[in-house]
C-alpha cells in the first residue's frame, strides 16, 4: 500500500477527508465519521505527541524483559487530534519506572528515528522508534 511504500522511503502517509477534513494515519478506508472513503494522500512530518504510554516488563508472550519497553500511543502532527497509532518509545535511559516516568509525560513531542534506507523494507518496523524531541539523536 501507499502508507508501506512511504515507510520505505522515510515518510509518514496519511488520508484526508474531503468532507470532514479528518486527517489520520494509519490510513483508512473510508472516514468513520461521515461514512464515505477518504480521498486525499497527504505526507506528514515524523514528529508528535505522546498521547499515553505504558511501562512493560514482559513481552506480548508474557517473557520477561531486563530492559522494558514503552509503547506509547503517538499522535502523529498534521492529523486531527485523538487520532494516532502505536508504536515504541526509544531513547530513554534507565530501567525503572520512576527513572522512566521521570523523562516521559503524556503530551511530549517526540520523532520518529528510522532505519537506514537500505535496511528498511516497507514496514511500520521502518521506524526504530520515536524518542523524545529534548534528546539528541545518537
Amino acid at each position: 500500500s501507499g502508507f508501506l511504500e512511504g515507510l520505505r522511503g522515510g515518510k509518514i502517509l496519511g488520508v484526508r477527508c474531503r468532507i470532514c477534513g479528518r486527517t489520520v494515519t494509519p490510513p483508512r478506508a473510508f472516514c468513520e465519521l461521515d461514512f464515505r472513503p477518504m480521498d486525499e494522500w497527504v505526507e506528514l512530518p515524523s514528529t508528535g505527541t505522546i498521547n499515553t504510554y505504558s511501562i512493560c516488563y514482559v513481552t506480548w508472550d508474557m517473557k520477561p524483559l531486563r530492559k522494558p519497553q514503552v509503547p506509547a500511543v503517538i499522535e502523529i502532527d498534521g492529523t486531527t487530534p485523538r487520532v494516532g497509532f502505536l508504536h515504541l518509545i526509544g531513547g530513554v535511559r534507565g530501567s525503572s519506572v520512576d527513572a522512566i516516568r521521570k523523562q516521559l509525560h503524556v503530551g511530549m513531542s517526540v520523532r520518529a528515528v528510522w532505519k537506514k534506507p537500505h535496511e528498511r523494507e516497507g514496514a511500520i518496523t521502518d521506524i526504530l522508534y520515536f524518542e523524545p524531541m529534548r534528546q539528541r539523536r545518537r
